[in-house]
């Protein structure tokens, strides 16, 4: 079992910044392929980005330039850098894993691990 936990969500004004964080626990293996996921109220989740076992990262277009995913395999955490935030990147943010590696772009069903989401609101 892997449980995920998101924070560091919360209010910011147009232009700044945030960073989101997510701790995993339970057997989490280093191949995993890692990935953020947002969701704005009335819209379908969409993908953020994700990072790969190598580090290697992709990002959804909106957000290249300004979003940053890294990882600590030691500490088992994710993290989101979300810089020049925007109103339109407001919404639930995820943190997901999944067993499988980041081969190409994984669908949203396609992550095994969902963590509870935290809130981003950008005025």
């Amino acid at each position: 079992h892997v449980q995920l936990v998101e924070s560091g969500g919360g209010l910011v004004e147009a232009g700044g910044s945030l960073r989101l964080s997510c701790v995993a626990s339970g057997y989490m293996y280093q191949s995993y392929c890692m990935g953020w996921f947002r969701q704005a109220p009335g819209k379908e989740r969409e993908e953020v980005g994700a990072i790969d076992s190598d580090g290697r990262t992709k990002y959804y277009d909106s957000v290249k330039g300004r979003f940053l995913i890294s990882k600590d395999n030691r500490k088992n955490t994710l993290t989101l850098h979300m810089n020049r935030l925007k109103p339109e990147d407001s919404g639930t943010y995820y943190c997901a894993a999944a067993r499988q590696g980041c081969v190409g772009a994984l669908a949203a069903f396609e992550y095994d691990y969902w963590g509870q989401g935290t809130q981003v609101t950008v005025s």
